[in-house]
């Protein structure tokens, strides 16, 4: 299964029988709820402009926000240097800076507090004895992803700074959002198995239910990496029209780009379409995960998840297209992206809650 392959030699007595095994569950349950909220942040950040009014990487001492008028005068002659104030903010003053990069120094902010949520507990519980030795590596592992991200964050925005760009590379957004994705997923996966270390017993007829499950899944995180060319291309301020697109099932400028698959990234009818389309089907194999789940699954816990999945893929659904009609506004393209992490997690939950007895 997914995340559990960190270390494939844990038994079940590794992953859950410790006394603390609840307890470390809860930390990473509630560390996970932040890498959340702050995508979330991320989202507001790209919607809204803010993601290029630090134009410096400074780990530590980024900590604090400018705390005299001389250093706001010294960041805001910075960004007045890059092409995003120069063709897009021109002229709008210290005022308006300060108003994107307070946004921008939260998402920062709430990275670094990320770190330390995630590591002091984690030094306690290892002083504790709370974590096996088994376990260690994956934990120390989770640590580094967490630092790799802060890096890649780094890496996505300096190439805002480039001649003639307002915004940053989508291939680094993306890469960015794919990196917080697996580093919410293995979080969230680790935590389930502290709580449910042995799988449940289910009947023969959950095979299909669990397939059903995978292919929805897979779909899901196709359909968000996907979406990550849709924000970084700005491809949803564009044929604002559902189901068709300027009157047509495929737009006429599907292929305008050679060779054909630069389309796939960087036309902004091609990416739309696909984001549309990867969606629609996730959306039917959730439907049908559902259907599984009813006929095939007695009333539980592993039913309910299935369910469960299926209702946030519909609605997420449901809010990309209410999203693209009103031209994606900051606020309804932060909620998209915020449902989009509740997709992983009730996926995450569902595949969960049908793993196989080994």
């Amino acid at each position: 299964m997914p995340f559990d392959t960190i270390n494939t030699n844990l038994a079940p007595h590794d992953l859950g029988s410790r006394p603390h095994s609840k307890a470390v569950a809860i930390w990473l349950l509630v560390v996970a709820g932040m890498i959340w909220v702050m995508v979330a942040l991320g989202g507001a950040t790209r919607l809204t402009g803010s993601g290029l009014s630090i134009m410096e990487w400074a780990p530590l001492m980024g900590s604090l926000p400018p705390l005299s008028q001389a250093e706001w005068n010294r960041l805001y002659d910075l960004y007045r240097a890059i092409p995003q104030y120069q063709l897009v903010n021109a002229g709008f003053g210290l005022e308006g800076f300060k108003q994107i990069f307070w946004l921008e120094w939260g998402h920062r902010f709430w990275g670094r507090l990320i770190g330390l949520a995630y590591l002091v507990p984690f030094l306690w519980f290892w002083a504790r004895g709370a974590i096996s030795r088994a376990m260690l590596p994956r934990f120390l592992l989770l640590f580094v992803l967490g630092g790799m991200q802060g890096a890649i964050g780094w890496f996505m925005v300096a190439s805002g700074f480039e001649a003639g760009r307002t915004a940053v590379s989508p291939y680094r957004l993306v890469v960015h959002l794919s990196m917080a994705f697996v580093l919410f997923s293995a979080i969230l996966w680790t935590a389930l198995g502290l709580l449910q270390p042995t799988p449940a017993a289910l009947p023969a007829k959950a095979a299909p239910v669990r397939r059903q499950v995978q292919v929805a899944f897979g779909l899901a995180l196709a359909t968000m990496l996907a979406g990550g060319f849709v924000a970084g291309i700005r491809a949803g301020l564009s044929y604002n029209t559902w189901p068709l697109m300027d009157g047509q099932l495929i737009p006429s400028g599907y292929l305008d780009l050679a060779p054909w698959w630069a389309n796939l990234t960087g036309n902004i009818a091609a990416v739309q379409f696909n984001h549309r389309l990867l969606a629609s089907l996730a959306a039917l194999a959730a439907l049908g995960a559902v259907v599984a789940a009813w006929r095939h699954l007695p009333p539980g816990a592993a039913r309910a998840r299935v369910l469960l999945m299926g209702g946030v893929v519909l609605l997420q659904y449901g809010l990309g297209i209410i999203t693209l009609l009103h031209v994606v506004p900051w606020s309804l393209g932060t909620l998209h992206q915020a449902v989009a992490v509740g997709v992983l997690t009730t996926g995450l939950l569902a595949l969960h809650g049908l793993r196989a007895e080994r």
